[in-house]
């Protein structure tokens, strides 16, 4: 092993350690769980450290994908946690379908409340989410709703990136270790486009589509009747091929979109956060 890979292993693993201490002082914990990477991992070594002591809520929406929801499902009772699914409408909550750089406050403001009404039935004071240290580099405007309801991110306490948590979540065996990395499907649509249920479900059934042909990180942004779809660099290539390229175009059109493209940059996790002016980024 090389010397540098050394390090990062045993700086990953200070890091689980400086996260076990810290979900220990917790006591017990309510986690606002999403079935990706970061918010299973937590669970797993909330499960590890508190036993029986933690609750997982899972939130469904027209933003969150079916098929997510059934793997988050699985994954608790595999992980063998209290596993609770209650319903949110983001289209119902003022100010979120107008879509400026605020709708993932308004969104996360909203969850955090509804989780924090749900733990306290079962005697819990303590909720957290997923937030990795990484995600600090981005645009991220729930933050400061989870910041505004005493939100606990026990991952960015611990000092642990996206890269540490994929690693670690290899060692416990966690199916999701190497899974691409989510993102509601809100995020599909450009500020100041409205969002509405049509449009989710139309991304959401041209992904499925994608996933269905092979394809594995990806997305379909939704730029009013034009589709933008982001593929790896890896994958760019399959593409090649005339028929999966009719296939892609003849699906999405059924679907409704008017244009079909393909991003040359390929995916990019935030591309929609790219034209975001200065001013818009502190919108609240």
């Amino acid at each position: 092993m090389k010397i540098e890979e050394e390090y990062f292993v045993k700086t990953s693993e200070i890091k689980l350690n400086h996260l076990k201490e810290f979900l220990f002082s917790l006591k017990a914990v309510c986690i606002a769980y999403s079935g990706g990477v970061d918010s299973t991992f937590l669970l797993k070594v909330a499960k590890n450290v508190l036993k029986d002591n933690i609750l997982a809520i899972t939130a469904t929406s027209p933003t969150y994908p079916q098929h997510e929801l059934k793997e988050a499902i699985a994954l608790a009772q595999e992980i063998g946690v209290r596993h609770l699914i209650i319903s949110s409408n983001e289209l119902d909550i003022p100010g979120f379908s107008e879509n400026n750089p605020s709708r993932c406050y308004y969104c996360k403001n909203d969850l955090f409340q509804k989780l924090k009404e749900e733990a306290e039935k079962y005697g819990i004071s303590n909720i957290a989410d997923g937030s990795n240290c990484d995600d600090k580099k981005d645009f991220r405007p729930g933050r400061k709703a989870a910041e505004e309801l005493g939100i606990l991110s026990p991952l960015i306490v611990a000092g642990l990136t996206k890269k540490d948590i994929r690693y670690l979540s290899r060692q416990l065996d966690l199916p999701t270790w190497n899974k691409p990395s989510l993102a509601c499907l809100s995020s599909r649509i450009p500020y100041y486009e409205t969002i509405t249920e049509e449009k989710l479900n139309r991304i959401e059934k041209a992904e499925a589509f994608l996933r269905e042909l092979g394809f594995t990180q990806f997305r379909v942004r939704h730029h009013d009747g034009l589709a933008r779809i982001e593929l790896i660099t890896e994958e760019m290539s399959l593409l090649s091929s005339n028929e999966l390229r009719s296939s892609i175009y003849n699906v999405l059109k059924k679907l409704g979109f008017s244009y079909v493209t393909v991003d040359l940059l390929g995916y990019r996790s935030g591309s929609l956060n790219e034209v975001v002016k200065a001013y818009d980024k502190d919108p609240l």
